[in-house]
C-alpha cells in the first residue's frame, strides 16, 4: 500500500512493477554518485586543502554517519513505498506540511545536481571533441543534445536505463579499482602502504578535517534513490533495504579504499603538495592519471577521460530517473497538477520527464548565455547547492522516524532501528550541515555572497513546496 504527505489525494496512475532488482537499484544508486568524478574530482580537493592523506579515513567517517541514516530510512521504507521518498517520509513522522516542505527541497537537490553534472559533463566532452576530432563543440551544444538522449533514455523505461548504465558503472569503477589492487599488492607507493598516515586518529585529525568530511559526505550524494525506485522493485521490502545497505557498504569501501592507494602511489607526506599542484594547473584529475598511467600503462590515463565522459552521462540519467519520479509522485498525490502523472506505454512518467528536462534547461541555459564557465559556475554552484539541500532532507528523515515510530500502532519496536541509530545519524548529520554551511564558499568555489544567495535558496525551496498543496487546491478551484 502507498502512503504520501499528501494523504486524501487519488492516485491516478502506477510505474511498472517488478522491473528492477537489487543490481538494477545499485546501478542507479551507482552512476547517481559517479565514483570516477568524486575519486578525479573531490579527492585532489579534500586532500589539497583538507586534511591531506587523512582524507580515507573522512570517507569512513561520513559512511558510518550515511550507514546510521540508513537504518532509521529502511525502516521507514517497510512502511511507505512510495516514488517520491523523502517528503513522503517527512509527512508521515512530521506531518503534511512539512512532508510538502520537504519535496520541493526534494525537487531543488535534484533538479541542481542534474543541471551541475550537464555542465561539467559539457565541458569534458568539448575536451575530448577538441583532442580526437580537433573540433570546437560548444559546451551547450553537447548539453542539449545530451538533454535529447536522456530524456529519450528515460522514457524508455527504467530497465532499459538500468542496463545502459551498467556498462558505464562496471567500466569506470573496474579502472578504478584495478590500479588500486596493483597499488596494493606492489606494497604501496615511495613510502609503502602507510595505513596509519591515512587511518590513524592523528591523520584524521590533521589540517582541516572539517573541509576534508564536507566533501566526503557531499560524495556520497545519490545513495538514498534506493527507496524511490521502491515501486518499480522486485519485492521492495527486501530489494530496497538490501540495496541501500549494499549501497552504502560499497560506496564508502570505494572511496576510502582508492583514495587510500592514490594517497599512498603520491607518498602520504607528498600527496597534499602534489594534490594542490595539480589544481594549479588547472588538472585536478591529473592527480589520478599520473599514478594510474604510471600503474597501468599510458592507455588507462587516456581512458580516464573518456570513462569520466561515460560516468557524469550516467549521473545525468540517474538524476532524471529521480526527478521525473518525484514529479510524478507530487502529481498523482495532488501537490502538482495530476497531468505530471501520465505514464507511456512503458509505464514511465512521460510529461514529468518532460518537465524535468525543461528546467534542467533553464537552470543551464542562463550560464551558456551569459558566458559562464560550465565548471567554475554551473558544476561547483549548483552542486554545492544540492548538497546542502539533500543534507537538510536526511535531517528531516531522520527526526521523522524517530516521530513515527514513537506513535501508537506503528508497528516497529526495535529501539536500534527507530530510535537510537536515526537519532546518532541525525546528529551526525546536523554536525555534517554545520560543517558544510561554515565552509560553503570553499564547497562550490564562488564568493560569500554568491554562497550566501545559494544557501538561501535551500529554505525558499523549503517555503515554497509548503504552499504547495494550497496552490494545487487553489487550481482545481477549492
Amino acid at each position: 500500500m502507498r502512503h504520501a504527505a499528501g494523504d486524501g489525494y487519488a492516485s491516478t496512475g502506477s510505474l511498472k512493477q517488478n522491473a528492477l532488482g537489487v543490481l538494477g537499484i545499485l546501478f542507479f544508486v551507482l552512476s547517481a554518485q559517479a565514483p570516477l568524478t568524486g575519486v578525479a574530482g573531490a579527492a585532489p580537493v579534500a586532500i589539497a586543502i583538507g586534511n591531506g592523506p587523512g582524507v580515507p579515513a573522512m570517507y569512513v567517517v561520513a559512511g558510518a554517519v550515511v550507514l546510521l541514516f540508513s537504518v532509521g530510512y529502511v525502516a521507514m521504507g517497510r512502511h511507505v513505498v512510495d516514488a517520491g521518498a523523502f517528503y513522503a517520509y517527512v509527512g508521515k513522522g512530521l506531518g503534511s506540511t512539512a512532508g510538502a516542505g520537504s519535496a520541493g527541497v526534494a525537487l531543488l537537490a535534484y533538479h541542481a545536481i542534474q543541471a551541475a553534472v550537464y555542465g561539467l559533463f559539457g565541458a569534458v566532452m568539448n575536451g575530448l571533441a577538441i583532442q580526437y576530432l580537433e573540433l570546437d563543440v560548444p559546451w551547450w551544444l553537447i548539453t542539449v543534445a545530451t538533454m535529447v538522449i536522456v530524456q529519450a533514455l528515460g522514457a524508455a523505461g527504467v530497465d532499459v536505463g538500468a542496463k545502459v548504465l551498467a556498462v558505464f558503472v562496471l567500466a569506470e569503477i573496474s579502472l578504478l579499482l584495478v590500479f588500486a589492487v596493483v597499488m596494493l599488492l606492489k606494497g604501496g607507493g615511495p613510502e609503502g602502504l602507510a595505513p596509519g598516515s591515512s587511518f590513524s586518529l592523528s591523520a584524521a585529525l590533521d589540517g582541516a578535517p572539517g573541509v576534508a568530511l564536507m566533501f566526503a559526505v557531499a560524495s556520497m550524494f545519490g545513495f538514498e534513490a534506493t527507496a524511490i525506485y521502491g515501486e518499480e522493485a522486485r519485492e521492495p521490502h527486501r530489494t530496497v533495504p538490501r540495496a541501500t545497505y549494499l549501497a552504502v557498504v560499497l560506496v564508502t569501501a570505494f572511496f576510502a579504499f582508492t583514495s587510500w592507494m592514490l594517497v599512498s602511489a603520491h607518498g602520504p607526506s607528498a600527496s597534499a603538495a602534489a594534490a594542490g599542484k595539480a589544481l594549479e594547473a588547472g588538472d585536478g584529475a591529473g592527480f589520478v592519471a599520473a599514478p594510474v598511467s604510471a600503474e597501468l600503462g599510458a592507455w588507462a590515463g587516456d581512458a580516464l577521460p573518456i570513462l569520466l565522459a561515460t560516468s557524469l552521462f550516467a549521473s545525468i540519467l540517474a538524476f532524471h530517473n529521480s526527478a521525473n519520479r518525484y514529479l510524478f509522485s507530487l502529481g498523482r498525490e495532488g501537490l502538482l497538477p495530476r497531468k505530471l502523472s501520465v505514464l507511456n506505454g512503458r509505464q514511465s512518467p512521460w510529461l514529468a520527464g518532460v518537465v524535468q528536462t525543461a528546467v534542467a534547461a533553464l537552470l543551464v541555459f542562463p550560464f551558456a548565455l551569459v558566458g559562464k564557465d560550465p565548471v567554475l559556475t554551473l558544476f561547483s554552484w549548483l552542486s554545492g547547492l544540492a548538497v546542502l539541500a539533500i543534507m537538510l532532507l536526511y535531517f528531516l528523515t531522520s527526526l521523522s522516524v524517530i516521530v513515527y515510530f514513537r506513535q501508537a500502532g506503528a508497528g516497529d519496536t526495535r529501539l536500534w532501528n527507530t530510535l537510537i541509530a536515526p537519532a546518532l545519524g541525525a546528529a551526525g548529520i546536523a554536525g555534517a550541515i554545520w560543517l558544510i554551511i561554515a565552509n560553503f564558499t570553499t564547497l562550490i568555489g564562488g564568493d560569500k555572497a554568491t554562497a550566501t544567495w545559494l544557501a538561501l535558496a535551500v529554505p525558499g525551496a523549503l517555503l515554497a513546496g509548503i504552499a504547495m498543496p494550497r496552490l494545487a487546491r487553489t487550481s482545481r478551484g477549492r
